[in-house]
């Protein structure tokens, strides 16, 4: 499964213990959803507006112990069962990034976009460390390192989805930094430049990756077989990038049925440094 629509975080797989998947799917359904009320649809920015409104108010509802609204009920009954083993203000961030997508801003710089990552990509790391019961700060650092690095992936692998609905993840300085226009970018315009941004942000990304994937072969058991497969997913997509030279504004890289068994050996020989 994946919290956003694509791949880049299978929160639930097979790897994930029988006793800990109720709590995995709750958190995936729970983020679903809301991301479906920020972007799915024809429903209009107000109506966006007011509906992840009323569904923060359920999560409030369901973390006091009280009764939900019956609007959602795939998600606040489950998620009622799981609270208590879950930390309520990590998903209240989830929902402030999402209500952050109705209006999305300009990023000034690496910190600032890092930022949203901070609320949009690396609350799920942490919940699924909860449930681990990992929480040392090591480990949250390099969670969040793998999470914000996923969510970067995520914007370098989707410039052809972003750019029409008038989303641009890219940080001012980058753009300075190589003279390419966000104007450019949100039309998809390839250029030597353009290509020369994201092969940047296609290294920053990796860096950030390489900080956390230590973490996957800290973690014991099925966990840390997860992360390993989630690292090696998100790594393979900066490798697909770069195989095409960098031309993500003109195709979406993703990872086919056939990218498996190099997934898994990657997993399989996974190094800290990988």
């Amino acid at each position: 499964m994946s919290v956003d629509h694509y791949e880049n975080f299978p929160v639930a797989s097979l790897l994930c213990p029988p006793a800990l998947r109720p709590a995995v799917v709750a958190i995936y359904h729970f983020a679903r959803t809301a991301d479906d009320l920020a972007d799915e649809g024809t429903a209009s920015t107000s109506e966006r507006v007011q509906a992840l409104r009323d569904y923060r108010a359920d999560l409030g509802a369901v973390v006091a112990g009280r009764p939900p609204s019956p609007r959602w009920p795939q998600v606040f009954t489950p998620l009622a069962r799981e609270t208590y083993r879950l930390q309520p203000a990590l998903l209240h961030d989830l929902l402030d990034a999402f209500e952050q997508d109705l209006t999305p801003p300009r990023y000034r710089d690496r910190a600032h976009l890092l930022d949203y990552c901070r609320r949009s990509a690396n609350p799920v790391g942490r919940l699924l460390l909860g449930l681990y019961g990992v929480g040392d700060a090591d480990s949250l650092r390099r969670s969040d390192a793998i999470c914000s690095a996923l969510q970067l992936i995520n914007f370098w692998q989707d410039f052809t989805r972003d750019g029409p609905n008038g989303r641009l993840y890219v940080p001012q300085d980058d753009l300075d930094r190589r003279g390419v226009t966000a104007e450019a970018v949100l039309a998809c315009h390839d250029s030597p430049a353009a290509r020369a941004l994201i092969r940047d942000l296609c290294a920053w990304a990796h860096e950030l990756m390489r900080e956390g994937a230590p973490l996957a072969l800290t973690l014991p058991g099925r966990a840390g077989w997860e992360l390993r497969l989630v690292v090696q997913g998100g790594l393979l997509i900066l490798d697909k990038i770069a195989a095409s030279s960098y031309d993500s504004l003109l195709r979406r890289p993703a990872i086919k049925a056939w990218d498996l068994p190099r997934l898994v050996w990657r997993a399989l020989t996974m190094r800290a440094t990988s």
